[in-house]
């Protein structure tokens, strides 16, 4: 499949509208949001791409005005960057509940963060990356590297983001990139933003059916499904440190494009959650940063009928 140029490689990405991603550290209670304190991200590099890229970091450090201290700070986060062969087709690489410890592929690096000033509010900067040392994923017609935050220790939450670029100093684009996860677990922001969080699940053409999961919303946000088959169908969202799920149909028509995933908050403050997708088959989908085929629009099936 063709990858449309993209115009940033922010993750989340702006059109997404979620505020930051989050990973807990590993003392901390699930009801607040994380349920595994580990989070994976792809990066891809399209085929004809030579120059090296930059994996960017913004706040790794946990301790700051960004994150979600629940005391005083204690909290260390492990970055750990793997490319080469397994990184992206090895055992449970793409499985949303993974329980082998250590990812599939080859660790190129990892590093730890605990309360650090020099990295609150600031970047830090894996590369320069050889995009060919990333796993080549003939499906997405590119390399492929993965970035895993972990929660180490501690009880506190930290938020991050991550910026996909050519440059190790500036959040530069990589020209057709894109960043994509098989399990999101993010800060939904409060319904006093008025905002929406679109998440873009992608659909390959042996999709019969969708089992949405989401763990952790307390009873505070809805979900609607929009496609270009789908209006804004209803999803079930879970309870205080539960998971839920239901399931949706996928049309022949929805083949080849991601859906949109809305989900607005009910709730006064920012909630932490988990939300993946799986396929009949309980495989995992995947959600890209800019979603493949672009966001997509409703076709309205008109039909006209003749009198005579």
């Amino acid at each position: 499949m063709a990858l449309s140029p993209a115009r940033a490689q922010a993750v989340p990405n702006p059109g997404e509208r979620v505020e930051s991603l989050i990973t807990f550290g590993a003392q901390s209670d699930k009801q607040w949001g994380d349920d595994d304190f580990s989070q994976t991200f792809f990066f891809l590099i399209p085929e004809r791409q030579r120059t090296p890229v930059y994996i960017r970091v913004f706040d790794p450090d946990c301790g700051g005005k960004n994150d979600d201290l629940k005391g005083l700070a204690n909290t260390t986060t492990s970055f750990s960057l793997y490319g080469g062969p397994g990184t992206f087709s090895g055992p449970q690489a793409r499985d949303p509940r993974p329980t082998s410890p250590t990812p599939p592929g080859r660790l190129l690096k990892s590093v730890t963060f605990g309360q650090d000033a020099k990295y609150d509010g600031k970047w830090y900067t894996f590369g320069p990356l050889n995009p060919l040392e990333g796993e080549m994923v003939d499906e997405f017609k590119g390399h492929v590297f993965k970035l895993v935050a972990r929660g180490l220790s501690g009880n506190d939450g930290n938020l991050y983001r991550y910026f996909f670029s050519t440059s190790p100093t500036e959040n530069v684009s990589v020209e057709g990139g894109n960043a994509f996860t098989y399990e999101y677990c993010f800060r939904l922001p409060a319904t006093a933003s008025k905002t929406t969080v679109h998440l873009y699940p992608f659909v390959n053409d042996k999709v019969v059916s969708i089992k949405q999961s989401n763990f952790d919303v307390d009873n505070a946000a809805t979900l609607n499904v929009f496609s270009i088959a789908k209006n804004g169908q209803p999803g079930a969202m879970s309870g205080d440190g539960v998971w839920t799920s239901s399931t949706l149909p996928i049309a022949d028509k929805e083949h080849g494009l991601s859906l949109d995933f809305r989900l607005t908050s009910t709730k006064p403050a920012p909630n932490d959650m988990v939300l993946y997708v799986t396929d009949q088959y309980d495989t995992a989908l995947p959600f890209f940063a800019i979603p493949l085929g672009g966001p997509p629009r409703y076709q309205y099936d008109v039909k006209v009928k003749v009198h005579r």
